[in-house]
């Protein structure tokens, strides 16, 4: 192994190193300070003539007279089953106290991309016990539905509760010892507080016993939360696809992940893109995002959950514009709702899941379900319209009908979406809760459900139920 002493430059995360023979991009590196401390690197940049290399533990200590040793392979991630119930930092080092991870294998954290052609089209429902993503924005196995999110609104709570509650209800209930569910959390660029809550929620809850959960903190260097989601998603498609697990890959928060690669960007003076963040970006983004899905004749999945805080509460900002793209949904946080103690604070008019459709209905949810999502929806969304009537003309000029859905929309928020993060509701309780809401609404005003449901599922009123009795007997 040939070794160095010809570092010329340290820029921020980056040493440059003048060589004399050609370098492989991405080949790990180690670095030696004349102290014997020992950190790793990756080359970024490779000419004929130097390297420039990023270090994961940071460049403090290392001058011109430490040692550069490269060492002809890339990054990897040793996978095992055992990491389940394991802590990791974020470049894959165990920090749980617990014993050396002994691999059934190393992985290059990139990773291969699924071949389209032996994808299978996600459309199995996976119940989260939160009723504004269950019943208006389902989440399906193989699906990657971000949650866009602000300072200081509660989405680590939010992320906490569906890593605490995610399901598949249909594996559970057969006894054909269906595939397991696993959760791979990837945090990153989060403070040691946050890191402490996380932590003790899933031993209290004994979630960590399904988890392997990586934790990059918000003074480790950038360079490695660059590298935390790749090891995150090499782990989990492990567990997918060799061990048949369906994992949901949760990562928080991607803005830090951002952040990073424009740090990066910078020190390698390259010429930014919109708002300083890289022009490759998207890219980027693309890589990790398109590592969820399902292949054929595998009984595993991969299911992401990316947050991101948007910044300035913007959702044209680059970084939810560019995963809006590539994803296929968003679940939208709102400041307002949790100014007004909503948990958690979903807005689910905004909010989207484009698989829906194909993982609800009759033999994956219960026949009810599109048809009642859609009465909600168009419901509240009518609510929502007037409540700015009312402030203009107030509600005394509304007529009983508009007051109806007034009624409606609060009762939505108060008893539909507000259900807390420490409530976990089945599938057909949320559903039950939804017709037992449209259920305020006289049958003709259920416009979106097919009759034949209304008759099954429509909640009557006690005395109303009693007065069209005496009617109908009155007439006979």
């Amino acid at each position: 192994m040939k070794e160095y002493k010809t570092i010329s430059e340290v820029s921020g995360p980056l040493v440059y190193v003048d060589i004399d023979e050609p370098v492989a991009y991405d080949e790990m590196v180690e670095i030696e300070t004349p102290d014997g401390e020992v950190k790793r690197g990756q080359v970024l940049e490779s000419s004929d003539e130097f390297v420039a290399i990023q270090v994961f533990e940071g460049t403090e200590g290392i001058g011109q007279d430490a040692s550069v040793r490269f060492l002809g392979e890339t990054l990897k991630m040793p996978v095992t089953e055992d990491l389940l119930g394991r802590v990791l930092d974020g470049s894959g080092q165990p920090i749980d106290g617990g014993p050396d991870i002994v691999p059934d294998e190393r992985r290059d954290i990139v990773g291969e991309a699924i071949n389209p052609h032996a994808r299978e089209y996600p459309e199995e429902f996976i119940q989260t016990g939160v009723s504004a993503i269950d019943g208006m924005n389902t989440l399906v196995r193989g699906q990657k539905l971000p949650i866009f999110s602000a300072s200081g609104l509660p989405h680590s709570d939010l992320a906490l509760q569906i890593a605490r509650q995610a399901s598949v209800p249909e594996e559970e209930q057969g006894d054909d010892g269906g595939s397991e569910f696993a959760v791979v959390f990837g945090a990153m660029g989060i403070t040691a507080e946050e890191a402490n809550e996380f932590m003790e929620d899933f031993e209290r809850t004994g979630a960590l016993e399904r988890s392997v959960v990586f934790m990059n903190l918000a003074d480790d260097p950038a360079v490695e939360r660059t590298v935390t989601p790749r090891m995150a998603l090499t782990t989990a498609e492990y567990l997918a696809f060799e061990k048949d697990y369906h994992v949901l890959v949760i990562l928080t928060d991607m803005t830090n992940y951002c952040e990073a690669l424009r740090e990066i960007g910078a020190a390698r003076e390259e010429v930014p893109g919109r708002r300083g963040y890289p022009g490759y970006m998207y890219t980027d983004l693309a890589q990790l995002y398109e590592r969820a899905g399902r292949i054929e004749g595998r009984d595993g999945s991969v299911t992401q959950i990316p947050i991101l805080t948007m910044p300035g509460d913007d959702d044209t900002h680059p970084i939810p514009d560019l995963t809006g793209y590539i994803t296929e949904g968003q679940i939208m946080m709102d400041r307002d709702l949790n100014s007004q103690g909503v948990t958690p604070p979903v807005n689910v008019l905004p909010s989207l899941s484009r698989l829906m459709d194909d993982g609800i209905g009759e033999g994956l949810t219960r026949e009810d379900h599109g048809d009642v999502s859609d009465q909600l929806y168009a419901a509240y969304a009518e609510g929502e319209d007037l409540r700015d009537l009312v402030n203009i003309v107030g509600r005394e000029a509304l007529s009983e009908r508009d007051n109806l859905y007034l009624d409606f929309a609060d009762r939505f928020e108060e008893e539909f979406v507000d259900q807390g993060f420490d409530t976990d509701r089945s599938v057909e309780e949320t559903l039950d809760l939804g017709w037992e809401l449209l259920s305020l609404f006289p049958k003709e005003e259920l416009n979106r459900v097919d009759e034949e449901l209304i008759e099954e599922y429509y909640v009557e009123d006690e005395d109303e139920a009693e007065a069209e009795a005496e009617e109908a007997a009155a007439a006979d």
